[in-house]
């Protein structure tokens, strides 16, 4: 249990292979639940902390568990979303919260979230950067450490029974604190959203969707995600009102421009030669890659609850910075830790994408990975065009490539007669 931080079997996410729900009951006021010992445990008066954005799946479920007689605290996490979080923390409390948390995480979620990400290359299915899925392990930290002053037995999450957020919530937060009880109210009750939109207007809690516009966002510094409606259809193109940080390529600006990224022991730390912090400079590239059109996703992704889904993202800076960082190892890292790098990239981006952000094989390749980023330091000029950013030149203190060796050029010092040797 010590080596494996509290992982259990019995984490409830909906039935998922490998797991089982927990069985919860209601007694006198109390919640219960079964332990693995198959024994009951007093969780506590009915004080649940419910994770909160603002948004129709979260707004109404803090109503509907004060509903249920819960005593409802929120937390909202500050990851870079453009929302107004002293607005979001007034609609929790006018919903049913007895308190609101709103928690600045933007810099724990740089440096301790996306940076590592990045070092890693993490693409899911080789395309999506993982923008939501880096944020789940951090509020499932938050929301236990909220629960724990709060002396709360529960915790909450607005995820539906059909996305892979329900696991990443409830295997993260099992493994932080196996104690507490997980509740999914969205999931439990089945609600589609056209209930949850009546549910939410019936009880004059103002939400972002409507049946015109229903799409589901979820945004954070690394990027934003849109789901539903029209683009449930994998045939329906995108619409352009689905877009906000990103222009539409067609419409950006007809000249290119360049930008150059610093890089140190595989972290940006500059552009175009001016130090940023993280969070400045993730915030200065999605504007510069944006208005260019770059960071537009568009794909079939395989669900961890077994089912394919049209997913949308808009990631400039992620798919810029990813963009630049592979195209630096490529001049600082040998061929065969490329090759081993590649397998550990592809074993990180699953494991985040299912929740496992907390295991004792993700801490594995992050020490591997972290010690190839000792020689991941140089610029990377990076070409801004209608959609497309390309690499366009590159320089390392660290290189290995040498261009003495590789011209075909008078001051070629490549020895042909020791070629299997070099080799």
């Amino acid at each position: 249990k010590e080596r494996t931080k509290g992982f259990s079997p019995f984490v409830n996410v909906g039935g998922t292979a490998g797991y089982k729900p927990v069985p919860l009951k209601k007694r006198d006021g109390l919640v219960w639940f079964f332990d693995i010992k198959g024994g009951e445990q007093n969780m506590g008066e009915k004080k649940v902390v419910l994770a909160y954005s603002g948004g129709l799946d979260t707004s109404v479920a803090a109503m509907w568990l004060t509903e249920q007689g819960y005593e409802v605290i929120t937390m909202t996490a500050d990851v870079g979303q453009s929302v107004d979080l002293e607005k979001a923390k007034n609609k929790a409390l006018h919903s049913g919260a007895s308190k609101a948390y709103v928690m600045d995480l933007k810099k724990e979620f740089v440096k301790e979230f996306v940076w590592p990400a990045l070092k890693a290359n993490a693409l899911y299915q080789g395309a999506y950067p993982l923008n939501s899925a880096l944020s789940r392990p951090l509020i499932a930290k938050a929301m236990a450490a909220v629960a724990k002053k709060e002396n709360a037995g529960a915790v909450a999450h607005g995820c539906t029974g059909k996305g892979q957020d329900q696991v990443r919530m409830e295997v993260c937060t099992n493994a932080l604190n196996p104690e507490l009880v997980v509740l999914a109210p969205v999931r439990d009750w089945h609600f589609s959203r056209e209930a949850e939109m009546e549910y939410a207007q019936a009880h004059g809690i103002p939400v972002l969707a409507t049946t015109a516009s229903p799409y589901s966002i979820d945004e954070n510094l690394w990027g934003r995600s849109i789901e539903c409606g029209i683009l449930e259809d994998p045939w329906n193109e995108p619409p352009s009102d689905a877009y906000i940080l990103t222009v539409d390529p067609w419409n950006a600006p007809d000249h290119q421009e360049f930008v150059e990224i610093s890089f140190e022991k595989g972290i940006p730390v500059a552009l175009n030669g001016e130090k940023m912090d993280g969070i400045a400079l993730i915030q200065s590239l999605n504007n510069l890659a944006g208005k260019h059109g770059v960071g537009r996703i568009d794909m079939i992704e395989d669900r961890l609850v077994g089912f394919k889904s049209r997913e949308v993202y808009e990631c400039p800076a992620a798919i810029t910075l990813i963009t630049a960082h592979k195209a630096l190892e490529t001049l600082t890292l040998d061929k065969k830790v490329l090759a081993a790098k590649k397998e550990m990239e592809t074993k990180f981006a699953e494991l985040t994408y299912e929740g496992y952000w907390y295991s004792p094989l993700k801490e594995s390749i992050d020490s591997f990975i972290n010690t190839t980023q000792e020689y991941v330091n140089g610029v990377v000029k990076v070409r801004l065009y209608k959609g497309q950013a390309v690499v366009r030149g590159m320089k390392s203190p660290s290189s290995i490539y040498q261009m003495n060796i590789a011209t075909y050029s008078e001051g070629d010092v490549f020895d042909r007669s020791n070629w299997e040797t070099s080799c």
